[in-house]
């Protein structure tokens, strides 16, 4: 039964309680909540830009930030999604229809218009590493957008798995820089050409967040990208799986404990930001990986 109010029960969590569908809601936006308030993740006037697509976690971070917005009124909120154009993947219709329903402003744009190319088309004529290419698109367009709509802070869906994933693999491939970059608000230092981003699902799971987001029967689908099926990061993920299913509580202990350790990494990797040559972004390279792959595909 229900750890709380003796109803059935829709999930045990690691700590062994029971939660019936309404209580474990509570606890889910409560987290949450924590999260933003501990970390200081939402400033008085800030304008959040949340980088949605069609996913259950995207679509619960905008949820909750709407929600707090209309409820505190203290921040203000839109929202930003990239159609890469991959076929049969990215249908942005729920999205749009959410949005409109919840009179959020939504901004939609795409591989196509910027770059010349869908991703499948980048794929298939220059033989690209499908999620290379895709993250540093992404990343580019999600800061070029979110400086061109004046946003003070980017929000995104990332959840524990998602970092404790990040962490694992950052440490595989001997790249503790990088991981200096992570934390519930990313980046090393601040500069104004940057919105930093936010995790409001921080500590919350992707059991978790999915089981929320069909309890609020809110218009998401649960397919993956067919690009992320064989990646080393679907490798790891499905490693921590199976050591959280083993040993309950690994992700949370994997976290936790790279957030002692942040500090230090910010410190140590604390680095000066220059300007691509070619763009004029900010990078720390003399061009910046973006130019790089235009330069490939010219």
């Amino acid at each position: 039964m229900c750890k709380f109010c003796e109803t059935k029960p829709v999930i045990e969590l690691i700590s062994g309680r029971r939660l019936c569908k309404f209580c474990f809601i509570k606890y889910f936006e409560k987290k949450a909540l924590k999260n933003i308030s501990k970390y200081n993740l939402i400033e008085k006037g800030d304008n959040i830009l949340v980088g949605v697509s069609s996913g259950k976690d995207s679509i619960t971070t905008l949820s909750i930030l709407h929600k707090l917005s209309k409820e505190r009124k203290y921040f203000k909120i839109s929202a930003l999604a990239i159609d890469e154009g991959i076929k049969g993947y990215r249908n942005l219709k729920n999205l749009k229809r959410y949005c409109k329903e919840n009179k959020i402003r939504l901004h939609i744009i795409n591989f196509k218009d910027e770059f010349g190319y869908t991703l499948d088309n980048l794929i298939k004529k220059f033989k690209f590493m499908p999620c290379s290419v895709c993250g540093v698109f992404r990343r580019y367009l999600l800061n070029k957008y979110a400086r061109k709509l004046k946003a003070d802070k980017l929000a995104t869906g990332h959840n524990l798995d998602d970092e404790a994933q990040s962490i694992i693999m950052n440490y595989f491939r001997d790249n503790l820089e990088t991981s200096a970059r992570l934390g519930p608000i990313t980046g090393i230092v601040r500069d104004k050409r940057f919105a930093p981003r936010i995790k409001p699902l921080y500590f919350l799971t992707e059991k978790e967040t999915a089981l929320y987001a069909l309890l609020k029967k809110y218009p998401i689908k649960f397919n993956e990208c067919p690009y992320s099926l064989s990646t080393f990061r679907a490798h790891v993920r499905n490693l921590l799986n199976e050591f959280e299913n083993n040993h309950p509580g690994t992700k949370y202990s994997i976290v936790n404990s790279f957030l002692e350790i942040l500090p230090l990494l910010k410190d140590k990797y604390r680095e000066k930001i220059g300007v691509c040559k070619e763009c004029k972004e900010p990078t720390s390279s003399e061009i910046c990986k973006v130019c790089e792959l235009r330069m490939r595909i010219k």
